[in-house]
């Protein structure tokens, strides 16, 4: 699998460390880059167990996002995964994507018709899922454990319905 991803044009692999122990914890890719309409797909994406379901899996997702949008002005950054991979469609809503629908029989997996779930984060949306995940980041988001204390999508709710603005923490703190 590793080795397909290395030979596909046009994919940017980006490989994540965990700062603590040094370890390649994971890996993403930019896809399907469209400078000229500022679109460009993230996928390929594998968390190993020290990743998954780890603040380091939604800094590295964060990291990405802001890339596209901060530093190359980008108009959409999507994600589209198999309609029937429940993890990934959950992770992507969770991070602020929007479903955009399905792409019916989009491609042949394995001998079989996979049917596509699209989701994008455009420009617009950004300053708002941009503020949620810099709150959830925030170290005043995490206790002595390292547990979050609020969910990234119940922030995301809070900053969009006024109940505490971008640019504090879940607790309302300036961040």
């Amino acid at each position: 699998w590793l080795t397909g991803v290395q030979t596909k044009g046009g994919w940017v692999t980006q490989v994540f460390r965990d700062k603590k122990t040094g370890q390649i914890v994971g890996m993403a890719n930019y896809m399907r880059a469209d400078p000229a309409n500022g679109v460009v797909e993230v996928g390929g994406v594998a968390h190993g167990p020290a990743m998954s379901r780890t603040p380091i899996a939604t800094e590295a997702h964060y990291l990405m996002a802001r890339h596209v949008f901060d530093d190359l002005g980008y108009r959409r950054y999507e994600w589209k995964c198999n309609n029937e991979n429940q993890p990934s469609k959950t992770t992507a809503e969770r991070y602020g994507f929007s479903f955009e629908g399905i792409f019916r029989q989009h491609m042949l997996s394995k001998g079989q018709n996979r049917d596509t779930a699209w989701y994008s984060i455009i420009d617009g949306e950004w300053p708002l899922v941009k503020a949620a995940f810099e709150a959830w980041l925030a170290r005043e988001n995490f206790d002595v454990a390292g547990q979050q204390i609020r969910r990234l999508e119940d922030i995301r709710n809070q900053i969009s319905q006024g109940q505490i603005g971008q640019g504090q923490t879940s607790q309302g703190v300036p961040a």
